[in-house]
């Protein structure tokens, strides 16, 4: 199994929140803290506070705080949202895709089966149990 980009840095962000949850974190500082795109993180973090696992605030005071304890997210739950849409293979989408052997294909059900263990695995931990350490030091950071 493979995550997007999108999932990936969802995952980073988290964990660098849940290393503080009682901070408030703007897109920009997590932006430069990972060297990645304020635009991209920005849709990220829309999709969490749309998936009830960040809570956002404008203005002086503001930035986005996790929404519920770390110990209380599971990672199944953050990935499913961050990869809504993304399918494992062409087959599973919701027209079928131009697979030609649907239908006929013994591999699916394994895959499906596949697919669902690793989100039961996701589903047994938390973010609590990823968040990055508060003295942590990201590389190239001063």
């Amino acid at each position: 199994m493979r995550f997007t980009s999108f999932t990936d840095f969802g995952f980073r962000m988290l964990m660098r929140m849940a290393s503080a949850p009682e901070r408030g974190f703007s897109t920009a500082e997590l932006a430069d803290e990972f060297d990645l795109s304020r635009h991209h993180l920005a849709k990220i973090m829309q999709k969490l506070a749309a998936g009830g696992i960040v809570v956002t605030r404008r203005g002086s005071g503001g930035g986005a705080t996790l929404a519920r304890d770390p110990s209380e997210i599971s990672l199944g739950q953050v990935a499913r949202i961050l990869e809504e849409g993304q399918v494992l293979v062409e087959c599973f989408s919701a027209d079928g895709g131009q697979c030609t052997i649907d239908g006929h294909c013994r591999l699916k059900a394994r895959l499906r089966s596949a697919e669902a263990a690793f989100f039961a695995d996701f589903d047994r931990s938390t973010l609590a149990d990823i968040a990055l350490a508060p003295s942590a030091r990201l590389k190239g950071a001063a």
